[in-house]
């Protein structure tokens, strides 16, 4: 895909995020949507995966860490073919596969349930060592929120990972400063982020989580990183492209009402058709 073709998905994976958490009438809208570019460009672009045979053997794996942000998971993988994009707004309903947090065992493309902050990271440092013991060459890939660092499991596992000389493990923290009682330096500080994944022996590279330049240059330079794991610290605008959303805690977890709804859909109508006319 070149750039245009991503932020038109991107686009539409933020108007599955809305749909889906205003059909639950709960949900993590705020978060899903900061990181819809990061998503995005994951299981468009950088990742080996096939919605025709989820469970390959070969495919790259990706474990949501945040898991809450699972409206922005579902709608990727919903975008890209792993199930029908209708299926969203049965999101958290009784009998529904697509639950509040991700679901392995249920739902297509999900290669790790999570949701208990701090721990898939955990579970993709797994993924990657015994890939490196198996001599597979498929890549893991964790998505972390900026408020879920504040987990001490998160440097544990951290540790575990630069010790191994996992270069096949890709850690990307969505840094939208903002957790659910507020921002994140307010209450508990994990800055400097970059410093401390350092500190680590992690290769790090600061971007812009909404700028899909940014995003390939960083996910061609960890390809090209040998010998310690990657960290891609992206800031990002949590509840990006929705107007009242944008860089509001109240949204961490929160569902639009019917007038928010139209208000949002028909902001990202908006840029979709700017996207259109470039």
């Amino acid at each position: 895909m070149n750039k245009l073709e991503l932020m038109k998905t991107a686009n539409e994976v933020r108007k599955g995020i809305v749909t889906a958490v205003h059909s639950a009438k709960s949900g993590h809208p705020g978060g899903s949507l900061s990181a819809a570019d990061i998503y995005t460009y994951l299981f468009f672009e950088e990742m080996n995966v096939d919605p025709a045979d989820p469970k390959k053997a070969d495919r790259d794996r990706f474990v949501l860490s945040k898991g809450h942000t699972a409206p922005g998971y579902y709608s990727t993988l919903a975008n890209r073919g792993f199930f029908p994009v209708e299926d969203l707004t049965t999101l958290r309903k009784v009998g529904s596969y697509l639950q509040g947090h991700p679901d392995m065992k249920h739902i297509p493309g999900v290669d790790m349930s999570s949701g208990s902050l701090g721990q898939g990271i955990s579970a993709a440092v797994g993924m990657a060592i015994s890939a490196k013991l198996s001599n597979d060459d498929y890549r893991v890939y964790t998505l972390l929120g900026d408020g879920e660092i504040q987990e001490g499991q998160v440097w544990e596992a951290s540790m575990l990972a630069a010790h191994r000389n996992l270069d096949n493990l890709v850690v990307i923290v969505d840094n939208n400063n903002l957790q659910i009682d507020g921002p994140v330096d307010e209450v508990n500080s994990p800055y400097p982020i970059d410093k401390k994944f350092e500190a680590f022996n992690f290769h790090v590279i600061n971007i812009n989580g909404n700028d899909f330049d940014e995003i390939a240059a960083a996910f061609k330079e960890a390809r090209q990183t040998k010998g310690k794991p990657t960290a891609i610290i992206a800031k990002t605008i949590k509840g990006k492209d929705v107007s009242f959303m944008e860089n509001q805690a109240a949204w961490h977890g929160n569902a639009p009402n019917d007038e928010q709804y139209a208000v949002a859909m028909a902001d990202l109508e908006k840029v979709g058709e700017a996207l259109c006319q470039m």
